[in-house]
C-alpha cells in the first residue's frame, strides 16, 4: 500500500483559492480523457483497435494541469501513453480515435496507431514507441526555441521506467549546458510495465535525477490538478526567464495495466481501489466544486452526458471512416 499512497504524499507548491471557471474547465478536460480512454478500452476488447494500447486512466490531472500552465506555441512531446496528451492539446477526439482503429480519418491517416500520432497545428510532436526516445527529441525542440529566441517552452514527458535510460541523462547534460527551455515531466505512476519503482531504481526520488547536472527538481502531487498547475506555472516561468531546464516528478497512478494486454497481477486490487477512493483526480475536483456550491449534482450529470456524446461520436466516426488505400503505404517515405 505504501507505493500507492506515495501518489498523494508528494510536496506541492502553494495553491490559490478554487476558481469556478478553472475548476469546470479542468473537470471537463479530465473527464473527456477518462471517458475517451474507457471507450478506447471497449473498442480494443471488440478487436477494433490492434497492436498496443496504453490507457491514461488515473493520470489525467498531470497533462491537463500542465497544459493549463503553458501558452500559445509551446510544444508537447511524450511517450506511448499519449491519448490524454493529444486531447489536452486540443486535438479532435474523432481523429484520435480513428487513428487508433487504423482508419483514413485518423491523425496519421491510419498508419501510426496508438503510439504514433502528431499534430503540428496543436504543437504536439508525438507519441513515441521507443522508451525514452522522446527525451532527446524534446530537448532538440527546446534547442530550436533557444536558437530562434522565441520565448517558447517544450514540455517533455516520460515515465519512471524511462527515467533509467541513458539518453535521458545525455539530454539533461546538454539542456543544462545550453540553458535550454525544457520542462522534463516524469510521470511516476509507480510501475514501469510490471516492475515497481522500488525494485528498478536505486534513487526513487526521481526529481533528484538532475542534481548532478545542476538541474533543479520538484516532486508534485500529480493527482491534485491545482498542485500540478501551480508547479507548472513556476516551471514555465523558470524556463522563460532563461534559467534552463527543470524537472517535475509527478506522483501519479494508472488504474489499468501497462497496456491492454497486461493483467496487472503484480499489484493487488485493494491497492488500486485505495487510490481510486482517496486520490482520484476527477473526484477531487468534483468534490471541490460541490463543496463550494459552484455546481449541482444535476449539472455534473449533464456535463458527463455531453462528454459521453462527444466520445460516442468519436467512436462512431472511427468505425465508419474508411480504411486507408493501399497506395498510402508509399506516402511519407524519405527516399
Amino acid at each position: 500500500m505504501a507505493k500507492a499512497e506515495a501518489a498523494s504524499r508528494a510536496s506541492s507548491p502553494a495553491k490559490g483559492k478554487p476558481n469556478k471557471d478553472e475548476l469546470l474547465r479542468y473537470y471537463r478536460d479530465m473527464l473527456l480523457i477518462r471517458r475517451f480512454e474507457e471507450k478506447a478500452g471497449q473498442l480494443y476488447g471488440m478487436g477494433l483497435i490492434g497492436g498496443f494500447c496504453h490507457l491514461y486512466i488515473g493520470q489525467e490531472a498531470v497533462v491537463v494541469g500542465m497544459q493549463a500552465a503553458i501558452g500559445e506555441g509551446d510544444q508537447v512531446i511524450t511517450a506511448y501513453r499519449d491519448h490524454g496528451h493529444m486531447l489536452a492539446c486540443g486535438m479532435d477526439p474523432a481523429g484520435v480515435m480513428a487513428e487508433l482503429t487504423g482508419r483514413a480519418g485518423g491523425y496519421s491517416r491510419g498508419k501510426g496507431g496508438s503510439m504514433h500520432m502528431f499534430s503540428r497545428e496543436k504543437n504536439f510532436f508525438g507519441g513515441h514507441g521507443i522508451v525514452g526516445a522522446q527525451v532527446p527529441l524534446g530537448t532538440g525542440l527546446a534547442f530550436s526555441n533557444k536558437y530562434r529566441g522565441n520565448d517558447r517552452v517544450c514540455l517533455t514527458y516520460f515515465g519512471d521506467g524511462a527515467a533509467n535510460q541513458g539518453q535521458v541523462y545525455e539530454s539533461f547534460n546538454m539542456a543544462e549546458l545550453w540553458k535550454l527551455p525544457v520542462i522534463y515531466i516524469i510521470e511516476n505512476n509507480q510501475y514501469a510495465m510490471g516492475t515497481s519503482v522500488q525494485r528498478a531504481s536505486a534513487e526513487t526520488h526521481l526529481y533528484k535525477r538532475g542534481s548532478s547536472f545542476n538541474i533543479p527538481g520538484e516532486a508534485v502531487d500529480g493527482m491534485d490538478i491545482q498542485a500540478v498547475k501551480a508547479a507548472g506555472d513556476k516551471a514555465v516561468k523558470w524556463c522563460r526567464d532563461g534559467n534552463g531546464p527543470i524537472i517535475l516528478e509527478m506522483k501519479t497512478y494508472r488504474y489499468r495495466g501497462h497496456s491492454m494486454s497486461d493483467p496487472a497481477k503484480y499489484r493487488t486490487r485493494e491497492e488500486v481501489d485505495h487510490v481510486r477512493e482517496t486520490s482520484d483526480p476527477i473526484e477531487h475536483v468534483r468534490k471541490l466544486m460541490l463543496d463550494a456550491k459552484f455546481v449541482t449534482e444535476e449539472e455534473l450529470k449533464e456535463i458527463d452526458k455531453e462528454i459521453r456524446a462527444v466520445v460516442n461520436h468519436a467512436a462512431e466516426f472511427a468505425q465508419t471512416s474508411p480504411e486507408p488505400e493501399p497506395s498510402e503505404l508509399w506516402t511519407d517515405i524519405v527516399h
